[in-house]
């Protein structure tokens, strides 16, 4: 009996991980955790930042957008040669470029080269969410997908609750450049696992006809079945992140919330989520993903209208309020990305994965653009948001 050497040999039909198979979830978790956290990473640190370059708030608006602008592009752009490679390779190159672009994040002095920087990781990192994401889809069987999503979904939670506290302590007492540093030395730790253990994904390649990239990047957007699956894609980022960009403000200015026990609140939320993301995974096999999706948005659009009615609150109902709206958002991008990760055939996979990863970060920045023309500031108070059912205000101090 032969034993193949591709990673793809490891993929089994029961509903037991193997342990390769968990070591596959966690290094994938991780790697997020860092892409994640190198996104997420400048915005709170623009107080340091900006005195420390000499530069506008302008000008810190664009060294936060243009990651997610980059990130976009490279998508896009790598989608017709996503399945002409192992997977393996492609995901070592691109988060080499991404570990070498957070690197120089690190070493920049002045405005321009942190400008340079952030579009070199953007470019790379674009591209290393997809190629994981397609390398769980060859790997796991569609009945085990939730509970891979519940544990890599998390790495969102993961970075509120350790890594940006953690960076911005090192940031505070050896300069903002130190964050980035942290974020270079766990990627490195994580490139080095991925190089080691990690077996070849190529399976797919003996299904792939012989085409040119732009054939197969026009063969994928033109799939009836797969242009579902990118609409509701971005139908449900723009849901999701419509809310987000002003969640703080809206906490401090219109519940009442006290600016100190911010950070409270994310801790402790960010806490739930990750012990909740892989319930979620693990429900949406046992009881089927289209139900937990379904359950999803119910809990959702009732605990958004909840939120956004609340005035001032204790702070464990303001708490409680928020792990609901998370529980209903992450059993909707959970149940979801499981759902849609059946959708390619293997050899479209990378592709599909590529573009529906550009849309993400493109739905992102659309539903930002729509929260600011909703979120206004009424004469006489910080904040007023006024949407058909309900409006929001508070008056200044």
């Amino acid at each position: 009996m032969t034993i193949s050497k591709s990673a793809n040999a490891a993929k089994t039909s029961g509903n037991v991980f193997s342990g390769y198979q968990k070591f596959v979830v966690a290094v994938l978790a991780f790697l997020q955790f860092t892409i994640v956290l190198d996104f997420m990473l400048l915005a709170p640190l623009g107080a340091l930042v900006i005195p420390a370059l000499k530069i506008t708030p302008s000008q810190f608006g664009w060294l936060v957008s243009v990651y997610a602008f980059s990130a976009g592009l490279s998508g896009l752009l790598a989608a017709g040669f996503a399945d002409r490679f192992d997977r393996k390779k492609l995901l070592l190159f691109f988060y080499s470029g991404f570990l070498a672009g957070t690197l120089l994040c690190g070493l920049a002095s002045t405005y321009h080269l942190l400008l340079l920087a952030r579009i070199i990781s953007g470019l790379f990192a674009g591209v290393v969410g997809s190629v994981s994401f397609a390398i769980v889809t060859d790997l796991f069987p569609l009945e085990m997908r939730g509970r891979v999503m519940g544990v890599i979904q998390t790495a969102f939670a993961a970075s509120s609750v350790l890594g940006i506290p953690m960076a911005l302590l090192l940031s505070t007492h050896w300069g903002w450049n130190a964050s980035f540093f942290l974020v270079v030395a766990v990627s490195a730790l994580v490139g080095g696992l991925i190089w080691a253990y990690l077996r070849p994904v190529d399976e797919h390649l003996k299904d792939h006809p012989d085409r040119s990239p732009l054939h197969h990047f026009i063969q994928t957007v033109s799939n009836p079945l797969y242009l579902q699956g990118f609409a509701t894609t971005g139908l449900l980022t723009v849901g999701g992140f419509m809310l987000m960009p002003f969640m703080s403000v809206f906490m401090v200015h219109n519940i009442g919330l006290p600016i100190e026990k911010l950070p409270l609140v994310y801790m402790i939320t960010g806490a739930f989520s990750i012990l909740t993301g892989p319930l979620i995974g693990r429900a949406s096999d046992a009881y089927g993903k289209l139900k937990v999706f379904g359950f999803g948005c119910a809990v959702t659009i009732v605990m958004v209208v909840i939120y956004t009615h609340l005035r001032s609150n204790p702070l464990w109902v303001l708490v409680m309020v928020i792990v609901l709206l998370q529980i209903g958002i992450f059993s909707r991008m959970i149940s979801s990305s499981a759902l849609m990760s059946a959708l390619p055939t293997p050899a479209d996979r990378g592709s599909y994965m590529s573009i529906s990863s550009s849309l993400q970060q493109m739905s992102g920045g659309i539903a930002a653009v729509v929260a600011g023309l909703i979120v206004v500031q009424s004469p006489g108070a910080i904040c007023c948001i006024s949407i058909p059912w309900a409006t929001f205000w508070s008056s200044p101090p």
